[in-house]
């Protein structure tokens, strides 16, 4: 028979991921509908302040979550560093770009965003509107949502391409009437050694970056925002499933967020059009991934320094 001691570390192991489960589960039944109820409202007329309760209601939604990371997984160290010239605020307009490696990223980006900075969106595609309740929601909250057109596509019908910009504009633009994060994924995927190897990435912790989605988020948008800002998030112990996080079984977190200066001919470019000046961005983009592969060298370094 199995001695209770253990019996213990399941059991708690258990319990904790029901209690996650339950809590998060009731409080998406609980915020989720309002959400889809005031977006339906805005088919027949466009409101600010349904906009701002969304906003608020989803706000609600992560704080839950944000408490079950405090409450229920306290064994979680974090540790997060934010460059002394980078002032957050809950109204300013940011673009960002992170590493992946997990689910989890956005989770800690959610974490750390709720009380520092406005609701972040990504660019999603235009199919996930068929998604139950999470395609609205994304469409209800303004998550640039693009239909995107194959090379194939553009190839027969090169307007295809001009549509696809035009979508991804009006999207960004509509971002403009309130504070907000968009944030951008450069790797395109989640890191693995097995992509790693397959693309010949230069960096030994990164992905190659595809510039392309920050070209164009920069050219709609890059002279109204507050700040382009760089999130680097390190998991000392191994990258994580969303399961394994939700169980407490992540030790330590680490999260470094820095400004990064946007040169003047960044935004004067074009970058689909332009072959010389879509070059000199990639190099740019490059030598910040360059940069960001150092420091997270740097964070891996220190903590293994400290097990020692």
């Amino acid at each position: 028979m199995p001695s209770q001691s253990n019996k213990q570390p399941a059991l708690k192991k258990i319990t904790r991921g029901l209690t996650v489960g339950s809590v998060i589960t009731g409080s998406t039944f609980f915020h989720g509908p309002p959400v889809l109820a005031l977006g339906l409202t805005k088919l027949f007329k466009k409101s600010s302040k349904v906009d701002e309760t969304n906003i608020k209601i989803t706000n609600s939604w992560l704080a839950v979550n944000n408490w079950l990371i405090d409450k229920v997984l306290p064994n979680t160290q974090w540790d997060i560093t934010v460059d002394e010239q980078l002032d957050l605020n809950m109204q300013g307009r940011y673009l960002m770009t992170c590493n992946h490696q997990s689910w989890v990223d956005t989770t800690v980006n959610q974490y750390f965003g709720l009380t520092r900075m406005p609701l972040t969106r990504f660019f999603t595609k235009w199919e996930l509107i068929f998604i139950p309740f999470v395609g609205q929601a994304f469409k209800i909250l303004g998550f640039p949502m693009m239909k995107r057109h194959s090379k194939e596509q553009i190839a027969k019908n090169p307007e295809l391409k001009y549509r696809d910009m035009d979508e991804a504009r009006k999207s960004c633009e509509q971002l403009l009437s309130q504070p907000f994060t968009l944030l951008n994924y450069l790797e395109g995927t989640r890191f693995t050694p097995e992509k790693q190897a397959k693309q010949q990435s230069p960096y030994q912790h990164l992905l190659k970056p595809k510039a392309g989605g920050l070209a164009l988020a920069l050219s709609i948008l890059g002279d109204k925002i507050d700040a382009l800002v760089d999130m680097t998030i390190v998991y000392p112990d191994g990258a994580p499933g969303y399961g394994e996080f939700w169980l407490g079984e992540v030790p330590r977190i680490a999260v470094n967020l820095r400004k990064i200066e946007v040169p003047a001919w960044v935004l004067e470019g074009n970058y689909d059009e332009d072959a010389a000046f879509r070059e000199k961005f990639q190099i740019w983009v490059d030598g910040l991934w360059a940069e960001k592969d150092q420091l997270i060298g740097k964070m891996k370094a220190q903590y293994a320094a400290l097990e020692q």
